[in-house]
């Protein structure tokens, strides 16, 4: 018997154990995550700069770079829910620092494309397929493992870890490009994914009985789980059985109006938009890495929130208030940076991904242990939604010569989103057994 099992067996059967350390080691784990998170967010910065460079270096159209950032935003979805039951199946350490040596390879190998689908290739697959395995999903199986209470607030802080590497990143890759070139800061991102493996490995820990202690607020310790086979199986099962209840779609529909809102349109297309009306791309970029200072404000607050208060209402404000200020975004883009534009930056950052906390406490009441495959597929939906908009949001642009067309659009399916939240059923539902496949 190993020393840990030993410890662990001992914490199980004592009444009486030994005092437990001042600070719980979950806080540590989710501290690591966190600054995880913030080094791979630097892939997520890049693609809004890029596609003005790209452009004019290979004379690529918006439309055919915005084809290879949705191939990124749909295979990070994608990804996601395998990847979570890859977790269950390796453990935590070994996909995430898997993942970002993936990102790094993906980034640094762009420096060398010559045509578009080395940047499908690269960015594309390699990015996205390392970007998903970095996902949400992610967040979602540490605090499922590591806490019993504060799981809200932890959800939403760990969600606001990528906001974090947006604002760290953003100001440096947009000098870059404007100094340099885009290939500095494509060499940045892949050193800022390889930076983190170290911590990952020697720090990161995949559950509570590894280091003989209980999830933070349990009352009993927990055994660590046997590995799970067959992880392709169990999430196509979990998906199969999600499918066949109502709030699936429900949430999975609002997600994806989220990721369209945000990820596929601000991220995407607010630099290049903003560089339309005579914004300075630095400027531009800075103003996009404000909306990261106060989407982690918003984030951990709306985690607070979701330990509180019913998260389908949550969820609902924050899509009616998010639709209504992108429907007053073309009215303020400028040459100049004005009260009321700074207006809309707080207050879109501070809704950014305020949706993340709640719609993961609705996964885990309606689909408890499969909540975070759930999560995972949901997420899924998510980057689909993304996906969609970085790509037709490049067509629009070079259709019609601007992207009113697109803020609009987005702004009426947020409309949306806050109806289907309202309609979520509150009552748990108990989920099918996953089906053989």
């Amino acid at each position: 018997m190993t020393q840990t099992t030993e410890a662990a067996a001992a914490l199980a059967e004592d009444p009486k154990p030994t005092r437990s350390p001042r600070i719980h080691r979950a806080w540590f784990v989710a501290a690591v995550t966190f600054v995880t998170i913030i080094g791979a967010a630097a892939f997520r910065s890049l693609p809004g700069l890029l596609i003005d460079p790209l452009h004019a270096e290979f004379g690529w159209s918006r439309g055919t770079i915005g084809a290879a950032v949705s191939v990124n935003l749909a295979l990070y979805g994608l990804t996601a829910p395998f990847a979570a039951a890859l977790m269950d199946r390796f453990g935590i350490r070994r996909v995430v620092a898997v993942a970002l040596t993936v990102i790094a390879i993906g980034s640094g190998l762009t420096v060398w494309m010559t045509a578009a689908w080395q940047l499908m290739l690269c960015w594309g697959l390699l990015v996205g397929l390392g970007s998903g395995s970095m996902a949400l999903a992610f967040a979602a199986t540490v605090t499922n493992r590591w806490f019993t209470t504060r799981r809200g607030l932890v959800s939403g802080i760990l969600t606001a870890a990528s906001a974090s590497g947006q604002l760290i990143f953003l100001p440096l890759l947009s000098w870059m490009v404007e100094t340099y070139d885009w290939r500095p800061a494509a060499v940045t991102v892949a050193l800022a994914a390889l930076a983190v493996v170290p911590f990952v490995w020697l720090l990161l820990r995949d559950h509570p009985a590894d280091v003989a202690q209980k999830p933070y607020g349990a009352t009993e310790f927990v055994p660590k789980p046997a590995p799970v086979t067959g992880a392709a199986r169990r999430t196509v099962g979990v998906l199969l059985s999600a499918v066949r209840t109502g709030p699936f779609w429900l949430l999975a529909g609002t997600f994806a109006i989220c990721g369209a809102s945000t990820n596929g349109l601000i991220q995407t297309h607010f630099v290049p938009a903003a560089h339309d009306h005579g914004l300075p791309v630095t400027t531009a970029a800075s103003l996009l890495a404000v909306i990261g200072v106060f989407d982690v404000v918003g984030t951990v607050a709306s985690g607070w929130f979701t330990d509180r208060f019913e998260p389908r209402r949550l969820l609902a404000v924050y899509y009616a208030l998010r639709g209504i200020s992108l429907l007053f975004l073309p009215m303020l883009l400028g040459p100049s940076v004005h009260p009321s534009m700074i207006f809309f930056i707080i207050f879109y950052g501070l809704d950014w991904v305020a949706t993340v906390p709640p719609t993961l406490a609705l996964c885990r009441e309606q689909y408890g242990e499969d909540s975070a495959i759930v999560f995972g597929w949901v997420l899924a939906s998510h980057q689909v939604g993304a996906a969609l908009v970085a790509y037709l949001g490049g067509v629009a642009r070079d259709v019609f010569g601007t992207y009113d067309m697109v803020w609009y659009a987005s702004g009426a399916l947020c409309a949306a989103a806050a109806l289907m939240a309202l309609v979520i059923r509150r009552r748990p539902v108990t989920a099918v057994p996953a089906l053989a496949v």
